[in-house]
């Protein structure tokens, strides 16, 4: 049955090939009107997505013949030349003609579907990138090629909504959406463009958020991704000057304050389920410049934990995992926590790698990476490959979460039955905190359905910066946090230091070190008591 399956899905997509290559699917998204490109939208208001270089580029520095005849460029360089993003990185003195003239080129070469320069991201961001920088791509330009720019970009953005709904990355979806709405709104076509993308846009929003904002993937960097497209959407609509949708706003509402719970509460990226280091600073200067707010006193949303006072942050994961569709970017990282200290990273997860490299992109999905419980070599869940990405099966439930958060005492505490039915056993955690004596003390239980020895392994890893030394007794392992310093004990299991791969940079990686308690469970309740305490 698989092969069958597999050899119809080949032979249905030859046919689409077939298809988006034909002359009649070329006549089909060449149906165009004959409204005129009139809202012309700021290029800063995409200043959150864009990388700004330092030195601006003047485009009479490179061989207008040659940019589109090099076929030994990389892939990644081949996305951002045909994405036009670098539009948003050329010297303003630079010649409207000549780069116009590019544009043409790119047109002639390009002018029907090809798979490779007209895929969904490409498409969607280029159209963003040549309707924003309107100043060099259209303006002060003939009639011809007005005309021809005009054409172009509504055959782009037809061939976007005939594809949206087949797209695979919700990312991308999103992009698409933004690109359909923002030509609807520059060229006054509110009744088809801008009506379909808003359509697509409140399904994307049904489908993948929970009703306090937060994706359903739990996915940090997501989160942002969305709150990002949202606002851009909303500030093209308002300096359009049409009238923004009630649900815009709504959205922007719900995503904001889960992005103040998760990020502006914290300062700080948490390294869970496919996040890594951002630079959402310069986006709260955005958001600031543009006069966004969000404020959210929760200690509880999206199945974190985050309980904060003004030196210290502990951050758990208590939550239970998405359904299968949404755990691409999921890791295996149940009951991990993290701590800050002094605005500086005490206790950190290790991160997530999302590059080519599969075998590291699945090792920085597994328990070993996160300050949790491993059995036996065994992550608490199991992913399944499916092309180029592990998705989450078989997944486990949260049993218990409750977490106490009062001005001298915290609590945070939970369990989950990811290691029942291979091992017979609910991992139980709780973490006290005393801020005035600036203690953490943790409990881990192994709860056992039957009596079987099995090793065990708690992991408690570091930043690469950080320094860790075990003391000549053997009982504790100091930890140098830049001027702070912190003790960690254990009360009956060994501790040692052992060295780890660090994935919080995106799509690298660097030696860190972790902390860990091994032991071998005897008991049918088994308790692992652990300390940190600042010294």
């Amino acid at each position: 049955m698989i092969y069958i399956g597999d050899f119809f899905f080949n032979i249905s997509k030859k046919l689409r090939t077939l298809f988006l290559n034909s002359n009649f699917y070329d006549k089909k998204i060449s149906k165009i009107n004959n409204n005129s490109f009139s809202y012309k939208p700021s290029p800063h208001l995409l200043s959150s997505l864009i990388k700004y270089q330092k030195n601006r580029f003047k485009i009479e520095d490179y061989s207008l013949d040659e940019i589109w005849n090099n076929n030994n460029i990389s892939e990644k360089d081949f996305k951002n030349l045909n994405s036009f993003y670098w539009f948003f990185n050329i010297d303003l003195k630079s010649s409207k003609k000549k780069i116009q003239f590019i544009i043409k080129n790119w047109i002639d070469k390009n002018y029907k579907y090809n798979s490779k320069s007209w895929e969904f991201d490409l498409t969607a961001k280029r159209v963003i990138a040549w309707l924003s920088c309107h100043n060099f791509s259209f303006d002060d330009s003939s009639s011809d090629y007005k005309n021809t720019f005009n054409l172009m970009v509504k055959k782009q953005t037809n061939h976007l909504i005939n594809e949206i709904n087949k797209s695979k990355s919700l990312e991308n979806k999103l992009i698409g959406c933004a690109s359909i709405i923002l030509m609807g709104l520059c060229y006054k076509d509110q009744k088809n463009y801008v009506s379909y993308g808003l359509d697509v846009l409140k399904r994307i929003s049904k489908l993948t958020l929970d009703n306090n904002g937060f994706p359903k993937s739990r996915n940090i960097r997501q989160l942002v991704f969305y709150l990002k497209y949202f606002i851009i959407i909303r500030e093209w609509f308002k300096e359009s000057q049409i009238s923004i949708p009630e649900y815009i706003d709504e959205n922007i509402y719900y995503l904001g304050q889960s992005y103040n719970f998760i990020w502006q509460k914290t300062n700080y990226d948490l390294l869970f389920n496919g996040n890594n280091i951002s630079n959402n600073q310069d986006f709260d200067n955005y958001l600031k410049r543009f006069g966004y707010k969000f404020k959210n006193e929760n200690f509880d949303l999206g199945g974190y934990f985050v309980l904060k006072n003004k030196k210290v942050c502990l951050i758990m994961d208590a939550g239970n995992p998405p359904v299968s569709k949404f755990t691409k970017d999921y890791q295996a990282g149940t009951l991990s926590f993290e701590i800050i200290s002094n605005k500086k990273k005490l206790i950190s997860n290790c991160g997530y790698y999302n590059n080519n490299n599969i075998e590291l992109n699945k090792l920085s999905k597994s328990t070993a990476v996160h300050n949790t419980l491993i059995i036996d070599d065994h992550s608490s869940c199991k992913f399944r490959k499916i092309k180029n990405s592990y998705f989450l099966y078989k997944a486990f439930k949260i049993l218990k979460r409750k977490a106490i958060f009062e001005k001298n005492y915290w609590k945070v505490e939970g369990s989950h039955d990811g290691y029942l039915k291979k091992f017979s056993s609910i991992h139980e955690r709780e973490i006290e905190f005393f801020p005035e004596q600036m203690i953490f003390i943790g409990l881990d239980k192994i709860i056992k359905k039957n009596n079987y020895n099995f090793k065990f392994d708690i992991r408690f890893h570091v930043e690469p910066n950080i320094k860790l030394m075990k003391t000549q007794d053997n009982k504790s392992i100091l930890i140098e946090l830049e001027d702070e310093g912190w003790k960690f004990t254990c009360e009956n299991f060994n501790i040692n230091i052992d060295n780890g791969l660090y994935f919080g940079n995106k799509n690298s990686y660097i030696e860190n070190q972790n902390i860990y308690i091994s032991g071998i469970s005897n008991n049918m309740v088994e308790n692992i008591k652990w300390k940190l305490e600042k010294i």
